[in-house]
């Protein structure tokens, strides 16, 4: 904290802010001749917030945009994804396709959907890239100051729990976020469910995105609690493929990553194009072995 008030005044040095710093613990004046330092967010953050015009409701700002609203203007997300991520006995699997779409037109194919919070902690993303983007990130800086501060990592339920509060504040004001934050703690593998509206929801298994019923359909057909390693992993992976390829909005590459106790391990990143070829034979094979 020393070293973020003496960059944000140059004026002053740093010993002078960490004798500022001790005086705010104490209770007192920040600075013994008046204090020129008068944004004490910067000491608590608990109440940070974006800065919006005095007088201004976001939500009834937005509402003539909306669905249904006065106007002719619409803000609307045009997006689509699939991501998916389920528990089982050796841990938690993490799938995501890796395409960026703005409606009909393929923004990207090389997006990276999982966020790496920490070692024991993963943020897919779904829904508005730049706003899954922002709040997670903003998420591992709070689990990061929760691990200073307690000296121990913070649990898969409370980072959900963040996470939720810090979207909940902003209900109605246009974000997109669906997300699965998943990892590892003192209870063992944990699974949750987050979105813009601050619902926060935990299950063994979720996908989200515009080609979750696709990956839903597979999952379904082969999931297990007490699979192996590698039939996990398969599965995940067979899921986001049999996606993308009857879900226009998801594609690209399917990344595999694997929470376990030692915490997450990037599996593999694989062109859905091979997944394709390589499902293709193992079809005729087995056709031709029937026959």
């Amino acid at each position: 904290m020393s070293q973020v008030l003496a960059e944000r005044y140059s004026q002053l040095s740093f010993s002078d802010c960490q004798r500022a710093l001790r005086r705010a613990e104490k209770g007192e004046s920040l600075f013994e001749h008046g204090s020129p330092l008068t944004d004490l967010p910067l000491l608590n953050d608990v109440n940070e917030s974006f800065a919006v015009p005095p007088g201004v409701d976001p939500v009834e700002f937005l509402k003539p945009f909306a669905s249904g609203g006065e106007s002719d203007v619409r803000i609307e997300f045009a997006h689509g994804t699939t991501t998916l991520a389920f528990k089982f006995q050796h841990g938690v699997i993490v799938a995501v396709d890796s395409r960026a779409t703005s409606g009909t037109w393929i923004a990207s194919q090389t997006v990276k959907k999982v966020i790496e919070i920490n070692p024991y902690l993963l943020g897919t993303m779904a829904g508005g890239a730049a706003d899954c983007s922002f709040w997670e990130r903003r998420l591992a800086f709070h689990c990061r100051v929760y691990e200073l501060r307690n000296r121990e990592r913070i649990s898969v339920a409370a980072a959900s729990k963040l996470l939720a509060n810090m979207v909940y504040q902003y209900r109605g004001m246009g974000l997109s976020l669906g997300t699965m934050i998943c990892g590892w703690d003192a209870k063992g593998p944990g699974l949750y469910y987050v979105d813009s509206d601050g619902l926060r929801i935990t299950h063994s298994m979720f996908s989200v995105g515009s080609g979750s019923t696709y990956a839903y359909g597979v999952i379904d057909s082969g999931y297990r609690y007490d699979m192996s390693v590698e039939e996990a992993r398969d599965l995940g992976q067979r899921a986001i493929y049999h996606a993308t390829h009857r879900d226009a909005y998801s594609g690209g590459r399917v990344n595999l990553y694997h929470m376990m106790k030692t915490g997450w391990v990037k599996v593999s990143s694989t062109d859905v194009k091979e997944l394709h070829y390589k499902y293709q034979a193992e079809k005729q094979g087995a056709q031709q072995h029937q026959a």
